[in-house]
């Protein structure tokens, strides 16, 4: 008996048993906070997704000058958030809930509802606190107000959906000119030739005749060319009163572009070169810019 007790005792001498007693209080404490975190678990389990809606979480992160950061040590010291109801209507007597948590909560909900940033286009208050223009109707958005080009105007890739050729060339125009470039863009609606054959008739024009009702110019006319177009009487174009009309000599301008197959996806100087057979066929290209904008402001107008 004594001879197998005693070849225990090297081993028992070599034991700290201070190592072993740190270690037991270690797990007992490990043992509480596994108990306190399963408990806090179940507590955030009881929160339905109308509660937390309630709370507004959300709202109080996004505010700019509040940056409300909530831990997993923040959402402890909450505490009993499964009574969400009773925070939102200022209930702090709930058993579950921490009345010094709940106050600061309701506190930080009003001041974000206080204090909401206005959208981008959206009236904004004044100095005096006044709101300078009426808030935007239900289901009207400022931003895409805002973003939003003027309804029936085309964009200039829709005007020149193949890019410029050669540089481009502007000319101020006159009140007259830009009559004589309304009744154009008008014609070509009338005819049906869409925004793209508008700036291939107001680009024509522009290079035939700046936009300019002509005439007969005596020594300096180019045989017997007339009117915006520079149409010839004499190769069937119609009498000198009909092609110095701008609608008429819009109208000859299109039906002779309608008759060019494929006009619609030429390069704006070879669809207008097919029609006015010119000395000069690639000079229509310079005007394109120009009359893509002359379009764009006045497609629209009634």
């Amino acid at each position: 008996m004594k001879t197998r007790f005693t070849r225990w005792l090297p081993a028992i001498a070599q034991t700290d048993f201070r190592q072993y007693a740190q270690t037991k209080i270690e797990q007992a404490d490990l043992g509480r906070r596994l108990e306190r975190a399963k408990a806090l678990q179940a507590d955030l389990r009881g929160l339905t997704q109308y509660q937390i809606r309630r709370l507004d979480l959300g709202r109080l992160v996004e505010g700019n000058r509040r940056k409300v950061v909530l831990t997993v040590a923040g959402v402890a010291a909450v505490g009993g958030l499964a009574a969400g109801p009773a925070l939102a209507s200022g209930d702090s007597t709930s058993p579950n809930v921490n009345p010094a948590a709940a106050a600061q909560l309701r506190q930080a909900v009003v001041a974000e509802k206080t204090d909401v940033k206005p959208l981008v286009g959206q009236p904004t208050p004044d100095a005096a606190g006044q709101v300078q223009a009426a808030a935007p109707k239900t289901g009207d958005s400022p931003v895409r107000k805002v973003a939003e080009k003027p309804a029936d105007k085309p964009s200039l890739g829709e005007l020149i959906p193949y890019g410029t050729q050669g540089q481009q060339v502007s000319t101020p125009l006159s009140a007259d000119q830009w009559d004589n470039a309304r009744a154009i863009v008008q014609t070509a609606k009338r005819e049906g030739v869409g925004e793209r054959g508008a700036v291939i008739g107001v680009a024509t024009s522009l290079q035939e005749s700046k936009l300019e009702n002509l005439g007969h110019l005596g020594a300096s006319n180019d045989h017997d060319s007339l009117g915006l177009f520079q149409q010839r009487p004499s190769s069937g174009w119609g009498t000198p009163a009909q092609v110095t009309d701008p609608d008429y000599a819009a109208s000859a301008f299109f039906n002779g572009l309608k008759r060019v197959n494929g006009w619609q996806n030429m390069p704006l100087t070879e669809a207008a070169q097919t029609v006015q057979v010119s000395a000069f066929p690639f000079a229509y290209a310079q005007w394109e810019n120009q009359a893509a904008h002359i379009v764009q402001d006045l497609w629209s107008n009634k």
